[in-house]
């Protein structure tokens, strides 16, 4: 499994963005600082590279030097809220090969990791996926048995109501509201590890109303909810 380096100091930020990129399936490391980061580099190899333009002790920019000079060498993202043009054109001479602009809808991000990312170029196929990856749910739940187990079981409480939801705004021509229900969707499947169901998910994304798609994402809906979760598989 591909693993990212995730460089975010907002907490909320953060965990939108390791739960997207999560999904992937990837491997995430979190650091809340230019501090963190270095640490987490020095600890793990990573394939991709994903830093917050302003840090609380330095700027994405300096960061990423510092990374280089450590022979660090994986494609670098940097993600910022800031609007200015002039400051998107000094982080690609840093050495980014992408600028991505806050807040990032779930399809944009999944792109734009995928376009860099290069395990993660070519879209698994259904059987190439588990239909409960554990190591990518103890990933993000920081190694907790206990609270991928107990996640897991809200997610499966949850998961008919959202599959009503998404026939009847299907049904109802409201890609809108498809599209919300599998934004809140393909989030949980990444924290819990739902790696199937999350690929069907993310299918369904890109056509939101169509039939078919809907009828393999009930599919997909079903073989979890009639799996041994707990065990893995």
């Amino acid at each position: 499994m591909p693993r990212i380096l995730l460089v975010e100091d907002d907490p909320v930020s953060a965990a939108y963005l390791c739960e997207v990129a999560a999904s992937l399936p990837s491997q995430v490391d979190v650091a809340g600082s230019t501090a963190e980061a270095l640490a987490c580099a020095n600890a793990h190899r990573h394939a991709l590279l994903l830093i917050d333009a302003h840090l609380p002790d330095g700027r994405g920019g300096t960061l990423l030097q510092a990374l280089r000079a450590r022979g660090v060498t994986a494609p670098a993202l940097a993600h910022t809220a800031a609007t200015e043009v002039a400051l998107g054109d000094e982080l690609l001479k840093a050495g980014f090969v992408e600028v991505l602009r806050k807040p990032l809808g779930v399809a944009v991000l999944m792109q734009a990791l995928q376009r860099h990312l290069p395990q993660a170029s070519a879209t698994p196929t259904l059987a190439d996926l588990p239909r409960w990856d554990d190591a990518a749910a103890l990933a993000v739940l920081g190694g907790q048995r206990a609270n991928v187990d107990a996640l897991r079981g809200l997610f499966m409480e949850e998961l008919p109501g959202q599959r009503h939801r998404i026939t009847l705004a299907c049904h109802d021509g409201n890609a809108v509201g498809v599209r919300d229900e599998l934004h809140r969707l393909v989030a949980s499947c990444g924290f819990v590890g739902a790696a199937r169901l999350g690929q069907r998910v993310r299918q369904m994304q890109a056509t939101p109303l169509d039939q078919q798609a809907l009828a393999a994402l009930q599919s997909a809906v079903d073989d979890v909810l009639t799996s041994a979760w707990a065990s893995g598989g």
